[in-house]
């Protein structure tokens, strides 16, 4: 019924929502949300998508078509995102246009500055390895030039088993990984077992705000949260001591 009287729908795209928005939209009956339709706002428009699959083999875990959809954990994606909302909000409301331009600038001018920061906290770390238990970090590991590339989950959306577990705990040692990063939605008490028996500590971290306290303000507080808790994490620069730092008003 809400999207039956909605004159726009803001997904995040790249399959993401593919599992049970289309068929909300078909009973919506709303051509304001068909494909193509103005008010159908699709975030990912204009993102560079990392892990685009060659070919979609099922056998290989929760793998998406259009490439890895957590896009949002590099700030600068932000950036994109929000150019794009504001442009088709200017498009459904030209009325207020210059109302959404004028929010575009100043949260990208305070992104911009933010992200300066938050390079700044994670270079000391550049190249160190984190664990984490989904796939969701490719791009926050990009924008940081951190490795993460192990998992808990020994296949995407496939729950963590006893063989991979005593793996990973084996690399974790070898490699002195400090951390590992573990959303909302998953099992901690998996990811602590696996913290304990290599020195480790579980990071709770989120993709949305909200997900953890502290967060709730917005986007901006979110990337704060979640560069300073791994910073911390790693360790060992007069910058990581730092952050009991409070984050900044983003409002």
């Amino acid at each position: 019924m809400k999207l039956n009287r909605a004159d726009a729908l803001v997904e995040g795209g790249a399959d993401l929502e593919v599992g049970w928005l289309p068929a909300l939209l078909d009973q919506s009956r709303n051509s304001r949300l068909g494909p193509g339709a103005p008010g159908r706002i699709a975030c990912n428009q204009g993102i560079q998508l990392l892990e685009v699959p060659a070919t979609l083999d099922r056998s290989k875990g929760d793998i998406h078509a259009a490439g890895n959809p957590h896009y949002l954990t590099d700030p600068a994606n932000a950036k994109i995102v929000a150019q794009h909302i504001a442009e088709s909000f200017s498009q459904l409301d030209p009325k207020s246009a210059a109302v959404f331009q004028a929010n575009l600038k100043k949260f990208s001018d305070q992104l911009d500055e933010k992200i300066a920061e938050w390079e700044k906290l994670l270079t000391p770390f550049k190249g160190q390895r984190v664990v984490a238990y989904h796939d969701s970090w490719p791009y926050f590991a990009h924008r940081f030039n951190l490795r993460i590339d192990l998992f808990l989950e020994p296949k995407p959306g496939i729950p963590p088993t006893p063989v991979h577990l005593a793996q990973v705990i084996t690399q974790m040692r070898a490699e002195h990984i400090r951390a590992i990063l573990v959303e909302p939605y998953q099992n901690r008490k998996t990811a602590q077992t696996v913290a304990a028996d290599t020195g480790a500590v579980a990071l709770d971290v989120s993709q949305f705000p909200g997900g953890v306290k502290g967060t709730e303000a917005g986007y901006v507080e979110l990337m704060d949260y979640d560069v300073r808790t791994v910073a911390k994490a790693l360790g060992g620069t007069k910058e990581a001591a730092q952050l009991d730092v409070k984050t900044t008003d983003a409002r």
